[in-house]
């Protein structure tokens, strides 16, 4: 049997299909709307909507958060850390993944190894966490520090078309 276009399995073993994809997009515009709204939207019922919706959840395959802005809250400083790393990635990766003030991983192919992202209250907080922190972790052998000017775009609707 060929496989549906029109659905496509992630890595959790949970097919998507289209529906399964609308309710996500509709979560990704609005992360408050209703099952009733989603339901309408879709055309099922919204105890369906509920069960796909906890489905979800549960295959890992998506989170319903609140995205803040670091900057109204405080944070001034954001930047993109890339590392060279010696051994085995997935361990230092780990580790710094592991550091609280540490917000995003991932272990890449190219001039570094793994981009760390963070943000920071300040700069003196970002040297901090630079220093004290990621310079600290076993296998880190050097970093290059991107400091964020201005975020141009930020979006979290991939994942679906």
């Amino acid at each position: 049997m060929q496989p549906s276009t029109n659905s496509r399995s992630n890595t959790h073993g949970l097919a998507l299909d289209d529906i399964a994809k609308r309710i996500i997009e509709e979560l990704q515009a609005d992360g408050r709307r209703s099952y009733a709204a989603i339901a309408k939207t879709v055309g099922l019922s919204e105890a369906a909507v509920r069960q796909r919706i906890q489905r979800l959840l549960d295959a890992g395959v998506m989170q319903i958060v609140a995205v803040t802005n670091p900057l109204t809250l405080g944070f001034q400083r954001q930047a993109m850390i890339g590392v060279r790393a010696d051994g085995d990635l997935r361990e230092v990766a780990d580790r710094l993944g592991a550091l609280d003030d540490v917000d995003y991983v991932v272990v890449t192919a190219g001039s570094f190894d793994i981009l760390v992202e963070l943000v920071a209250e300040d700069d003196e907080h970002l040297l901090r966490v630079l220093n004290e922190q990621i310079r600290q972790v076993p296998g880190v052998r050097d970093t290059e520090t991107f400091v964020y000017l201005r975020l141009t775009k930020q979006t979290y609707s991939w994942g679906t078309r």
